[in-house]
């Protein structure tokens, strides 16, 4: 009996490490492996984006147990995204009813809320609406929830079976009343928008009419006075010059920022007209966005997060928001 025991014992250990063994694949440019769970422990390898690798230990919160080619590290698990293995014919999404389903389809109908499709594997859900708030739950991928708040530029409050919680509106696709295909909701966030301002150039033509008021009168009243004359032109360059430099001509940001605070955005590396390359130091990792000037301000996305950026002058820049900080040009 005791090495009946022993038995099932020994094959609910080695069952448990077989699960643990998934295949994931990495989201992030370039992900760091770190020698140890610590994200100052040695850096001694990196991962390129899209490499598929095995996870042998998931039981750490911020850190996964990866294998290599050569041995064995640690990297951040927020840059991981579990690769599902391949699964036999089923039903299409829209003829299978599961209970969950069933149940966030009624909730939803009950409290006229707009029901949308999860379109990620594991769906984090947020107890607030904040990307660095406690996880609370998962949601798997096709599963149908209720949004009941979508105020919030970057998070929808939903209502699941067993409570409420706070998601990424990138990963949530709108099934009712009007299915919207999927495809439309790709890459909409990665490149800010930036709407058309005409108040820089209304403020031109009134100062330009003015300006040629000033001119006008000094060559009619003052035509025998040759320093009036003069001393009118040179005001008339001089403030023509300095609003076109101010309102007219468009803001330039090159070469690579650097803060010594601790903020979770430790670089930006400006290499082309709208490509900027981030240092994340709260991740251990960095990402290459788009990104646009609108008058002094620079907008760009993280997946989750707004970043702006105040362009003080050329070699300084100041962090809005949770970047808040100061960045120079190194």
């Amino acid at each position: 009996m005791i090495r009946f025991f022993l038995l099932l014992l020994v094959f609910f250990i080695f069952s448990n490490r077989i699960n643990a063994q998934d295949n994931y694949r990495v989201t992030a440019d370039k992900l760091r492996v770190r020698a140890t769970s610590d994200q100052k422990s040695k850096v001694i390898t990196t991962l390129s984006q899209n490499e598929k690798i095995m996870v042998l230990d998931a039981s750490n919160a911020k850190f996964y147990k990866v294998k290599l080619k050569n041995g064995e590290g640690w990297v951040s698990k927020d840059f991981l995204e579990k690769v599902a293995p391949a699964a036999p014919a089923s039903p299409a999404p829209n003829q299978t009813n599961t209970p969950a389903a069933a149940t966030n389809t009624a909730q939803a109908t009950s409290a006229n809320a707009d029901l949308y499709r999860v379109t990620a594997d594991d769906l984090r859900v947020r107890e607030k609406a904040d990307p660095k708030s406690k996880i609370v739950g998962y949601l798997p991928k096709d599963e149908n929830v209720a949004v009941i708040d979508s105020s919030s530029a970057s998070f929808f409050k939903i209502k699941v079976t067993n409570g409420e919680g706070w998601v990424s509106k990138e990963f949530l696709v709108r099934i009712s009343p009007v299915k919207t295909a999927p495809e439309k909701t790709t890459v909409e966030a990665s490149v800010p928008q930036t709407k058309t301002d005409y108040t820089a150039i209304i403020f031109i033509v009134v100062v330009a009419l003015i300006l040629f008021t000033i001119l006008y009168f000094s060559l009619k009243y003052a035509s025998s006075n040759k320093f009036i004359i003069g001393f009118s032109v040179v005001v008339i360059l001089v403030v023509g010059y300095l609003c076109y430099i101010t309102f007219v001509q468009q803001k330039v940001v090159t070469g690579s920022f650097a803060s010594s605070e601790d903020v979770q955005y430790k670089t930006f590396d400006f290499k082309s007209k709208d490509s900027v390359t981030v240092s994340d130091a709260y991740n251990d990792s960095t990402f290459t966005s788009k990104y646009v000037i609108d008058g002094d301000m620079i907008k760009l996305y993280d997946q989750q997060n707004t970043i702006m950026l105040l362009i003080r002058d050329e070699k300084t820049l100041i962090g809005e928001g949770f970047t808040r900080g100061t960045f120079a040009k190194k």
